[in-house]
C-alpha cells in the first residue's frame, strides 16, 4: 500500500505531512493505538515549535534547543527520548519520500538519565532487621511436627537476614551455599574461619567474613535444619545450606518473599529485598571505613566504578550529619 502524500515540502505543509505520516504509521506499520496517540501528541509539539520558525527549515540546532527546553520544563530523560524518537521517525519517513534532504533529529540524543541510588536501610533499620527473631507458635492445635517446621522456618529467615547483612551476598550466592566445601560446590561455609566462599558473576570466586551474630544464627538454623530435610532428599538438597519447605534447595524467589514478610514482622515500613541488604552492607562498611577498594573486594565487583555508587550514599549520610550539626549549615526554618 502506498501512502498518499501532500506534494508540498514547505513548513506550512508540515501539518499535512504529519497527518499522512500518522496514516502510514497506522495502516502500514500497524502501530498500537496507544503508540499512535503518543506520536500525535509528540508531532503536535513539533508543529507548534516549528511554527515559530516562520517557514525556515528545521535544523539539528533547533532540535537540540527544543530537547533542552523539554528537559528544563521537568520532562524526564526517558520521555524526552521517546519524543525525539517520534520526531526522528517522522523525518526519516519524509526523507524516504524526498521532502527533506537530511534528518535533523538523527544525531540528537536525550539527556542521560540520572542513575538512581541503590536503596539502603539505615544502620538502625538494618541491625533491627538482622537481629529480629520471629516468635515461635504456641498454638495448642499445632502438632509437634508442625511446630518443629515453623521453628525451622523462623530460624532460617533469621539466619538469612543476618548473613545477607553480615557478608553482602547476592541472593543467588546465598542460595548456592553448601554446608561444606566439595568439588561440586559453588559456595560453602568455612565454619572454623567464619567465612563464606561464593561464586559470583562471571564465575568469580571470593571469600567474605561472617560476623559473630550471623554465625550464631547459622548454627541455630543448623540445629533445626533436619526438620525440613526429607529422608529421600537428593544429593543437592543434602549438601545445601538452606532448604525450602519441600525439602529441596531454597530458591531466590522464596528468599525474596520470606525476607519481605520478615521485615514487616520486624516493624520496618521499607519494602525490603535481598539486594537492599547488600546495598546496606556496602554503604555501612564504606561509611565506617572509607575504604572503597575493600568494599569492592567484599562485593566482588570487577570494576571500582561499580562500587563508587556507594560513595554517593556515603555523601548523603555526611550531608545529613552536616545539616544537623554544623552551626553554619542551611537549616530549614
Amino acid at each position: 500500500m502506498t501512502t498518499h502524500l501532500t506534494p508540498a515540502p514547505g513548513t506550512a505543509d508540515l501539518r499535512a505531512l504529519a497527518e499522512n505520516y500518522l496514516v502510514h504509521a497506522q495502516t502500514e506499520r500497524r502501530l498500537a493505538r496507544s503508540t499512535l496517540i503518543n506520536y500525535r501528541r509528540d508531532l503536535d509539539d513539533l508543529l507548534q515549535r516549528a511554527a515559530a520558525l516562520n517557514a525556515a527549515p528545521i535544523e539539528s540546532a533547533h532540535i537540540r534547543r527544543w530537547a533542552a527546553q523539554l528537559h528544563a520544563s521537568g520532562m524526564s530523560p526517558r520521555a524526552i527520548s521517546a519524543r525525539l524518537s517520534a520526531w526522528r521517525s517522522f523525518f526519516r519517513w519524509m526523507g524516504r519520500h524526498g521532502f527533506v534532504a537530511a534528518n535533523p533529529v538523527q544525531d540528537v540524543r536525550a539527556p542521560k538519565a540520572a542513575k538512581p541510588l541503590p536503596k539502603a536501610l539505615s544502620v538502625d533499620q538494618a541491625v533491627a532487621l538482622a537481629a529480629y527473631v520471629p516468635e515461635a507458635t504456641n498454638s495448642t492445635h499445632a502438632d509437634a511436627h508442625k511446630r518443629e517446621g515453623v521453628a525451622a522456618r523462623n530460624a532460617r529467615v533469621h539466619a538469612i537476614a543476618e548473613l545477607l547483612y553480615s557478608s553482602g551476598l547476592r541472593v543467588s550466592e546465598l542460595t548456592g551455599l553448601d554446608l561444606r566445601a566439595s568439588p561440586a560446590a559453588r559456595g560453602w561455609i568455612d565454619w572454623d574461619e567464619a567465612e563464606a566462599t561464593v561464586t559470583g558473576k562471571g564465575n568469580k570466586r571470593r571469600s567474605v567474613p561472617i560476623g559473630r551474630p550471623a554465625l550464631l544464627a547459622l548454627q541455630h538454623w543448623l540445629a533445626v535444619r533436619s526438620a525440613l530435610l526429607r529422608p529421600d532428599a537428593d544429593a543437592d538438597a543434602q549438601a545445601a545450606l538452606f532448604l525450602g519447605a519441600r525439602g529441596g534447595r531454597l530458591t531466590p524467589q522464596r528468599v525474596w518473599l520470606e525476607l519481605r514478610a520478615h521485615a514487616r514482622a520486624a516493624g520496618l515500613d521499607a519494602r525490603v529485598h535481598p539486594h537492599m541488604l547488600r546495598h546496606s552492607f556496602a554503604s555501612h562498611v564504606l561509611q565506617s571505613s572509607g575504604d572503597l577498594r575493600a568494599v569492592q573486594e567484599l562485593l566482588g565487583h570487577s570494576s571500582i566504578a561499580t562500587t563508587q555508587v556507594y560513595t554517593r550514599l556515603d555523601f548523603q549520610h555526611l550531608a545529613k550529619v552536616y545539616d544537623a550539626a554544623h552551626p553554619r549549615a542551611r537549616k530549614k526554618p
